[in-house]
């Protein structure tokens, strides 16, 4: 994969390309902004200054090149990208062309939030709601040092009032205020809710500036005679290493022989933090084989890929020169020569884990999933909750004018060669998520079905883990399709690690 020995190099010129640096190298202004010139034979468009034009064809143009599922897709006169009225209809045509085969849920255009969330800070309110088995919207977690945490808001309470109305969830409208109230830009929040001894309080939460702590909770248990670690993590950010590190040495101190990694909401993030994340976890005796190959575009891998050119940066060469380059300088080919194979490299001092299960959701992705396949060849490895969303695919930011536009570039395939779960990873143990209890409650369902199998080798089993609410009436699939529609976390696998020169 990608290799890097400045992270902050990596943030200002892969992720988000400064106009400056491209002003510098391109005097047309279609291509000041990392957007493309419009082909030069065009039956239907015309050559045009409108930089709203101009962004949809670059969309267009960048997705004929660099897009996962771009062979097959129309030409730019067949495809017209000046006849919709905004960048993201332009986004949604493309993930409905045949040649993706319905796959592609996972495109987007930002205005550069993610980059900043990647990088460990975040300007929301802190928190995330879902619906429980009973249809009752609970916090499902709250982010350290964050306003909500400030505030006292705590996983498990339960939401009735958002902003003024209530959070039944009777119709789409109401999954949208809830969407609204957290994810929307107000300057504040208000809440109502009722905590475990069923005393009622109001919250108001501003919206705030905060450093990430993706690690929820971290615990050892004891099971019989073994040391069982539990971590939950909850977004592959770019600082957490140290984190990830300290509570590693923990771990070893504890002389755990198991690890619990929770994983249910982590939507994904910096591939070479799952990278090191693998590591972590992996046996030494796995160092210096591979652990996954990353397939690029063909377009890409043959070096046609040239509207790359205009997503430039500055960067020092080996000579220690610093010098200006582009996304087209470099080698797509999935070999370890091009830096496309990740090989394990054991880090820390943890060895010897005999098993590792992970908690997961639908909203379980991307870097989540990558670490999760990279280990399955190597260990014994347990999924409990339910099916992982599905997302083997990734990319980089494509910046045009003054927006990032992510569409998959690669797949990532494990040492077994195998990276096909679209359709999400299948569990082991099949199990609602229990929102009615905190982090590291032995008896919350997910946790508790890890400890039982590492006491007894097997998962327990309970006629009610998909059965209709007694308190509600309705099925816990009918409750997972409605938290799917709260859509509250950024699902993606972004390369934030430059490739090696041609």
């Amino acid at each position: 994969m990608f290799r890097i020995e400045n992270a902050q190099k990596i943030m200002l010129g892969f992720l988000i390309v400064s106009s400056a640096l491209i002003t510098s190298c391109k005097k047309d202004s279609a291509a000041e902004d990392g957007q493309a010139s419009v082909p030069e034979k065009n039956d239907l468009q015309t050559p045009t200054t409108n930089r709203e034009f101009l962004t949809r064809d670059s969309i267009f143009l960048y997705a004929k090149q660099t897009y996962f599922w771009n062979i097959g897709m129309p030409a730019y006169d067949d495809f017209n990208p000046r006849r919709y009225s905004n960048n993201d209809q332009v986004l949604a045509a493309l993930k409905a062309l045949p040649s993706t085969g319905g796959k592609d849920k996972y495109s987007f255009i930002d205005d550069g939030k993610v980059a900043t969330q990647l990088g460990g800070v975040s300007g929301d309110y802190g928190f995330s709601a879902n619906y429980d088995s009973g249809n009752l919207l609970r916090v499902k977690y709250v982010y350290p040092n964050s306003p909500a945490a400030l505030a006292g808001l705590k996983r498990g309470y339960i939401i009735s009032n958002i902003n003024g109305r209530t959070t039944l969830r009777n119709s789409q409208a109401d999954i949208d205020n809830v969407n609204d109230g957290i994810l929307g830009s107000n300057p504040t929040i208000s809440l109502t809710v009722t905590k475990p001894d069923q005393s009622v309080q109001s919250f108001v939460v501003a919206r705030g500036t905060y450093n990430i702590n993706p690690i929820l909770f971290s615990n050892t248990y004891t099971v019989g005679t073994k040391k069982v670690g539990y971590l939950v993590f909850n977004s592959f950010t770019t600082n957490s290493l140290p984190l990830l590190d300290a509570a590693f040495n923990k771990f070893t101190t504890d002389g755990v022989t198991e690890l619990i990694i929770d994983l249910r909401y982590n939507g994904g993030g910096s591939v070479a933090t799952s990278e090191a994340f693998t590591n972590l976890i992996a046996p030494a005796a796995q160092n210096g084989k591979v652990m996954y190959t990353t397939y690029w575009t063909k377009t890409m891998q043959d070096h046609q890929a040239t509207i790359l050119q205009n997503q430039k940066f500055y960067d020092t060469n080996s000579s220690g020169v610093k010098s200006l380059f582009s996304m087209f300088d470099y080698d797509y080919k999935p070999i370890a020569a091009a830096g496309n194979q990740e090989f394990f490299k054991k880090r820390g001092s943890l060895n010897g884990l005999t098993r590792v299960y992970f908690l997961v959701t639908g909203g379980t992705a991307s870097a989540s999933e990558l670490l999760i396949n990279n280990l399955k060849p190597v260990m014994d490895v347990k999924l409990i909750g339910r099916k992982t969303y599905g997302k083997p695919v990734g990319f980089f930011a494509i910046h045009i004018n003054k927006s990032d536009l992510y569409i998959p570039q690669f797949q990532t395939k494990n040492s077994a060669d195998f990276g096909d779960y679209f359709d999400g990873m299948t569990v082991d143990k099949d199990l609602a998520d229990d929102l009615t209890r905190d982090f590291g409650d032995p008896a919350e369902s997910l946790l508790s079905q890890a400890i039982n199998y590492s006491a007894t080798g097997r998962f327990t089993s309970f006629t009610k883990d998909n059965a209709i609410s007694s308190t509600s009436g309705i099925s816990s699939v009918q409750i997972d399709q409605a938290n799917e529609k709260l859509n509250h976390e950024f699902k993606g696998m972004i390369e934030t690690q430059k490739p090696l020169l041609k």
